[in-house]
Protein backbone atom coordinates (compact mmCIF):
# COMPACT_ATOMS: atom_id res chain seq x y z
CA UNK A 1 0.00 0.00 0.00
CA UNK A 2 1.68 3.02 -1.12
CA UNK A 3 -0.32 5.11 1.97
CA UNK A 4 -3.28 7.34 2.04
CA UNK A 5 -4.64 9.44 -0.03
CA UNK A 6 -6.96 12.87 0.56
CA UNK A 7 -8.88 14.55 -2.45
CA UNK A 8 -10.47 17.37 -2.12
CA UNK A 9 -13.64 17.29 -4.80
CA UNK A 10 -13.18 13.48 -5.12
CA UNK A 11 -16.80 13.54 -6.54
CA UNK A 12 -15.98 16.03 -9.19
CA UNK A 13 -15.35 15.72 -12.78
CA UNK A 14 -11.55 16.01 -12.17
CA UNK A 15 -11.23 14.25 -8.49
CA UNK A 16 -13.18 10.56 -9.92
CA UNK A 17 -9.95 10.42 -12.62
CA UNK A 18 -7.12 11.41 -9.99
CA UNK A 19 -8.67 8.88 -7.72
CA UNK A 20 -8.31 5.87 -10.76
CA UNK A 21 -4.54 6.82 -11.23
CA UNK A 22 -3.81 6.87 -7.32
CA UNK A 23 -5.93 3.53 -7.00
CA UNK A 24 -3.69 2.27 -9.17
CA UNK A 25 -0.53 3.05 -7.43
CA UNK A 26 -1.80 1.37 -4.33
CA UNK A 27 -3.06 4.60 -2.48
CA UNK A 28 -5.92 4.00 0.12
CA UNK A 29 -8.21 7.13 -1.42
CA UNK A 30 -9.64 9.00 1.09
CA UNK A 31 -12.20 12.57 -0.04
CA UNK A 32 -14.27 15.35 1.03
CA UNK A 33 -17.10 16.99 -0.70
CA UNK A 34 -19.42 19.88 0.07
CA UNK A 35 -22.63 18.34 -0.84
CA UNK A 36 -21.49 14.90 -2.21
CA UNK A 37 -20.38 12.12 -0.49
CA UNK A 38 -21.62 9.48 -3.07
CA UNK A 39 -18.03 8.40 -4.25
CA UNK A 40 -15.85 5.48 -2.30
CA UNK A 41 -14.49 6.56 0.86
CA UNK A 42 -15.48 10.41 0.45
CA UNK A 43 -17.29 13.01 3.54
CA UNK A 44 -19.59 15.73 3.11
CA UNK A 45 -17.07 18.74 4.92
CA UNK A 46 -17.49 22.21 3.52
CA UNK A 47 -13.48 23.71 3.24
CA UNK A 48 -14.62 27.06 4.58
CA UNK A 49 -15.54 24.74 8.14
CA UNK A 50 -12.36 24.61 9.63
CA UNK A 51 -13.34 22.88 12.78
CA UNK A 52 -15.18 20.15 10.80
CA UNK A 53 -12.03 20.41 8.17
CA UNK A 54 -9.68 19.55 10.79
CA UNK A 55 -11.65 16.59 12.70
CA UNK A 56 -11.59 15.05 9.40
CA UNK A 57 -7.44 15.60 8.17
CA UNK A 58 -6.85 14.36 11.58
CA UNK A 59 -8.70 11.24 11.46
CA UNK A 60 -7.17 10.48 7.96
CA UNK A 61 -3.35 11.86 8.47
CA UNK A 62 -2.85 11.87 4.64
CA UNK A 63 0.52 11.16 3.14
CA UNK A 64 -0.35 13.10 -0.14
CA UNK A 65 -3.37 15.70 -0.30
CA UNK A 66 -4.65 16.58 -4.35
CA UNK A 67 -6.50 19.72 -3.60
CA UNK A 68 -9.21 19.77 -6.43
CA UNK A 69 -12.59 21.66 -4.76
CA UNK A 70 -12.97 24.81 -5.60
CA UNK A 71 -15.61 26.97 -7.59
CA UNK A 72 -14.22 26.34 -11.35
CA UNK A 73 -16.78 27.86 -13.47
CA UNK A 74 -15.45 31.55 -14.76
CA UNK A 75 -18.83 32.72 -14.81
CA UNK A 76 -20.10 31.14 -11.75
CA UNK A 77 -22.62 33.91 -10.19
CA UNK A 78 -21.90 34.06 -6.79
CA UNK A 79 -18.61 36.17 -6.71
CA UNK A 80 -18.67 35.74 -2.57
CA UNK A 81 -18.87 31.93 -3.05
CA UNK A 82 -15.98 31.52 -5.44
CA UNK A 83 -13.23 34.01 -3.12
CA UNK A 84 -14.35 32.29 -0.12
CA UNK A 85 -14.25 28.95 -1.49
CA UNK A 86 -10.98 29.25 -3.47
CA UNK A 87 -8.97 30.98 -1.09
CA UNK A 88 -10.83 30.68 2.55
CA UNK A 89 -11.24 27.05 1.57
CA UNK A 90 -7.92 26.53 0.23
CA UNK A 91 -6.11 28.30 3.50
CA UNK A 92 -8.15 25.85 5.86
CA UNK A 93 -7.30 22.88 4.18
CA UNK A 94 -3.65 23.87 4.45
CA UNK A 95 -3.70 24.63 8.27
CA UNK A 96 -5.12 21.73 9.37
CA UNK A 97 -2.76 19.63 7.33
CA UNK A 98 -0.03 21.71 9.04
CA UNK A 99 -1.38 20.64 12.10
CA UNK A 100 -1.49 17.16 11.42
CA UNK A 101 0.91 14.54 13.56
CA UNK A 102 2.30 13.65 10.35
CA UNK A 103 3.24 16.06 7.89
CA UNK A 104 2.38 14.38 4.05
CA UNK A 105 4.53 13.60 1.59
CA UNK A 106 3.63 15.82 -1.19
CA UNK A 107 0.45 18.63 -0.69
CA UNK A 108 -0.91 19.61 -4.39
CA UNK A 109 -2.79 22.72 -5.21
CA UNK A 110 -4.74 22.83 -8.40
CA UNK A 111 -4.36 26.64 -9.24
CA UNK A 112 -5.37 27.69 -12.95
CA UNK A 113 -4.36 29.25 -16.40
CA UNK A 114 -6.82 31.91 -16.52
CA UNK A 115 -4.34 33.98 -13.75
CA UNK A 116 -2.43 34.60 -17.22
CA UNK A 117 -4.90 37.02 -17.89
CA UNK A 118 -4.55 37.88 -21.56
CA UNK A 119 -0.94 37.41 -22.65
CA UNK A 120 1.44 39.26 -24.92
CA UNK A 121 3.06 36.53 -25.70
CA UNK A 122 2.32 33.09 -27.89
CA UNK A 123 3.30 30.39 -25.06
CA UNK A 124 2.87 31.06 -21.75
CA UNK A 125 5.55 29.78 -19.13
CA UNK A 126 5.45 29.88 -15.79
CA UNK A 127 7.66 32.78 -15.54
CA UNK A 128 4.75 34.81 -16.90
CA UNK A 129 3.66 37.11 -14.65
CA UNK A 130 0.16 36.97 -14.14
CA UNK A 131 -2.77 39.80 -14.80
CA UNK A 132 -6.04 38.00 -14.12
CA UNK A 133 -8.83 39.41 -15.62
CA UNK A 134 -11.86 37.82 -14.29
CA UNK A 135 -12.52 37.45 -10.58
CA UNK A 136 -12.07 33.38 -10.85
CA UNK A 137 -8.63 34.21 -12.03
CA UNK A 138 -8.02 36.24 -9.01
CA UNK A 139 -8.90 33.77 -6.74
CA UNK A 140 -6.49 31.57 -7.90
CA UNK A 141 -3.82 34.06 -8.15
CA UNK A 142 -4.59 34.91 -4.34
CA UNK A 143 -4.95 31.11 -3.57
CA UNK A 144 -1.27 30.84 -4.98
CA UNK A 145 0.12 34.18 -3.05
CA UNK A 146 -1.88 32.85 0.09
CA UNK A 147 -0.21 29.00 -0.15
CA UNK A 148 3.37 31.07 0.01
CA UNK A 149 2.57 31.66 4.04
CA UNK A 150 2.53 27.53 3.70
CA UNK A 151 5.63 26.80 2.68
CA UNK A 152 8.29 26.21 5.17
CA UNK A 153 5.53 23.82 7.00
CA UNK A 154 4.24 21.90 3.81
CA UNK A 155 5.40 20.20 1.19
CA UNK A 156 2.86 22.54 -1.59
CA UNK A 157 3.47 22.13 -5.72
CA UNK A 158 0.85 24.46 -7.46
CA UNK A 159 -0.11 23.18 -10.93
CA UNK A 160 -1.74 25.67 -13.67
CA UNK A 161 -4.15 23.06 -15.46
CA UNK A 162 -4.94 25.11 -18.77
CA UNK A 163 -8.15 23.65 -20.35
CA UNK A 164 -9.12 20.15 -20.28
CA UNK A 165 -12.14 17.91 -21.11
CA UNK A 166 -13.66 15.07 -20.93
CA UNK A 167 -17.01 12.39 -20.05
CA UNK A 168 -18.28 13.70 -17.52
CA UNK A 169 -17.66 16.92 -17.40
CA UNK A 170 -20.57 19.50 -16.54
CA UNK A 171 -22.93 20.85 -19.52
CA UNK A 172 -22.17 23.90 -18.42
CA UNK A 173 -19.03 23.85 -19.94
CA UNK A 174 -18.22 24.58 -23.26
CA UNK A 175 -17.05 21.48 -24.84
CA UNK A 176 -19.73 19.09 -23.67
CA UNK A 177 -21.77 21.23 -24.38
CA UNK A 178 -21.13 21.55 -27.93
CA UNK A 179 -20.67 17.53 -28.13
CA UNK A 180 -24.02 17.33 -26.23
CA UNK A 181 -25.66 19.71 -29.21
CA UNK A 182 -24.26 17.25 -31.71
CA UNK A 183 -25.04 13.56 -29.96
CA UNK A 184 -28.92 15.10 -30.17
CA UNK A 185 -28.54 16.25 -33.62
CA UNK A 186 -29.86 19.55 -32.62
CA UNK A 187 -29.65 21.77 -36.14
CA UNK A 188 -28.48 24.61 -33.99
CA UNK A 189 -26.44 26.21 -30.87
CA UNK A 190 -26.20 29.40 -29.28
CA UNK A 191 -22.89 30.24 -27.90
CA UNK A 192 -20.72 33.21 -27.01
CA UNK A 193 -17.12 34.09 -27.83
CA UNK A 194 -15.80 32.30 -31.02
CA UNK A 195 -12.85 34.02 -31.80
CA UNK A 196 -10.87 32.63 -28.93
CA UNK A 197 -8.25 29.56 -28.89
CA UNK A 198 -7.79 27.39 -25.81
CA UNK A 199 -5.30 24.64 -25.36
CA UNK A 200 -7.27 21.34 -24.57
CA UNK A 201 -5.99 18.63 -22.48
CA UNK A 202 -7.45 15.44 -22.23
CA UNK A 203 -8.58 15.06 -18.53
CA UNK A 204 -6.67 11.90 -18.27
CA UNK A 205 -4.00 13.18 -19.30
CA UNK A 206 -4.34 15.55 -16.43
CA UNK A 207 -4.97 13.46 -14.04
CA UNK A 208 -2.41 11.22 -14.83
CA UNK A 209 0.04 14.03 -14.41
CA UNK A 210 -1.05 15.08 -11.10
CA UNK A 211 -0.78 11.67 -9.57
CA UNK A 212 2.61 11.54 -11.00
CA UNK A 213 3.70 15.12 -9.63
CA UNK A 214 2.53 13.93 -6.20
CA UNK A 215 6.28 11.81 -6.26
CA UNK A 216 8.50 13.46 -8.81
CA UNK A 217 7.11 17.38 -8.33
CA UNK A 218 9.46 19.95 -6.65
CA UNK A 219 8.03 21.59 -3.29
CA UNK A 220 7.35 25.09 -4.12
CA UNK A 221 7.38 24.96 -7.75
CA UNK A 222 4.59 25.61 -10.09
CA UNK A 223 3.79 23.36 -13.23
CA UNK A 224 1.92 24.32 -16.17
CA UNK A 225 -0.06 21.30 -17.37
CA UNK A 226 -1.33 21.22 -20.59
CA UNK A 227 -0.67 19.95 -24.31
CA UNK A 228 0.97 23.01 -25.56
CA UNK A 229 -1.24 23.37 -28.61
CA UNK A 230 -3.99 25.81 -29.26
CA UNK A 231 -7.75 25.05 -31.03
CA UNK A 232 -10.34 27.33 -32.05
CA UNK A 233 -13.62 26.79 -31.23
CA UNK A 234 -14.20 26.83 -34.92
CA UNK A 235 -11.54 23.35 -35.22
CA UNK A 236 -13.54 21.53 -32.54
CA UNK A 237 -17.27 22.41 -34.34
CA UNK A 238 -15.52 20.84 -37.84
CA UNK A 239 -14.06 18.01 -35.87
CA UNK A 240 -17.26 17.12 -34.42
CA UNK A 241 -18.92 17.84 -37.89
CA UNK A 242 -17.20 15.19 -39.33
CA UNK A 243 -17.62 12.58 -36.36
CA UNK A 244 -21.62 13.44 -36.29
CA UNK A 245 -21.91 13.62 -40.40
CA UNK A 246 -23.37 17.21 -39.87
CA UNK A 247 -23.01 21.04 -39.89
CA UNK A 248 -24.52 23.28 -36.61
CA UNK A 249 -25.34 26.57 -37.43
CA UNK A 250 -23.86 28.49 -34.61
CA UNK A 251 -25.56 31.94 -33.19
CA UNK A 252 -23.85 34.18 -31.25
CA UNK A 253 -26.20 35.11 -27.96
CA UNK A 254 -24.93 38.62 -27.00
CA UNK A 255 -25.73 37.24 -23.47
CA UNK A 256 -23.23 34.53 -23.50
CA UNK A 257 -20.41 36.90 -24.71
CA UNK A 258 -17.69 37.93 -21.94
CA UNK A 259 -16.71 41.20 -21.90
CA UNK A 260 -13.00 40.32 -20.36
CA UNK A 261 -12.59 37.30 -22.28
CA UNK A 262 -9.23 36.08 -22.35
CA UNK A 263 -8.93 35.52 -26.22
CA UNK A 264 -5.65 33.66 -26.35
CA UNK A 265 -4.59 30.56 -24.15
CA UNK A 266 -1.39 28.37 -24.70
CA UNK A 267 0.77 27.19 -22.96
CA UNK A 268 4.24 25.34 -22.58
CA UNK A 269 4.24 22.33 -21.19
CA UNK A 270 8.30 21.94 -20.71
CA UNK A 271 9.07 22.40 -17.39
CA UNK A 272 6.14 19.41 -16.29
CA UNK A 273 7.87 17.48 -19.45
CA UNK A 274 11.76 17.83 -18.04
CA UNK A 275 10.05 16.51 -14.19
CA UNK A 276 8.18 13.51 -15.29
CA UNK A 277 9.40 12.83 -18.53
CA UNK A 278 7.17 11.70 -21.49
CA UNK A 279 3.54 12.97 -20.86
CA UNK A 280 0.60 10.73 -22.21
CA UNK A 281 -0.62 12.43 -25.45
CA UNK A 282 -4.15 12.24 -26.63
CA UNK A 283 -5.24 14.40 -29.57
CA UNK A 284 -8.35 16.70 -29.02
CA UNK A 285 -10.20 14.86 -31.62
CA UNK A 286 -10.22 11.57 -30.12
CA UNK A 287 -10.95 12.80 -26.60
CA UNK A 288 -13.95 14.66 -28.82
CA UNK A 289 -14.59 11.17 -29.97
CA UNK A 290 -14.41 9.45 -26.69
CA UNK A 291 -16.71 12.01 -25.22
CA UNK A 292 -19.32 12.08 -28.77
CA UNK A 293 -19.23 8.16 -28.43
CA UNK A 294 -20.31 8.66 -24.19
CA UNK A 295 -22.99 11.02 -25.09
CA UNK A 296 -24.58 8.33 -27.57
CA UNK A 297 -25.02 5.87 -25.28
CA UNK A 298 -26.58 7.79 -22.45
Amino acid sequence: MAGRALITGLSGFTGHYVASELRALGYEVFGLDANNATAEGNSVVDLRDGDALQRLVFSIQPDVVVHLAAVAFVAHSDVTDMYSSNIVGTRNLLQALALCDKTPDKVLLASSANIYGNPSVSIIHESYVPRPENDYGVSKYAMEMMARCWQEQLPIVITRPFNYTGVGQSLAFLLPKIVDHFARRQPRIELGNIDVYRDFSDVRVVANAYARLLSAGEPGETYNVCSGVAHSIEDVLSMLATLAGYAIEVEVNPAFVRANEIKHLTGSNQKLVSTLGTLASIPLADTLQWMYESQLKA
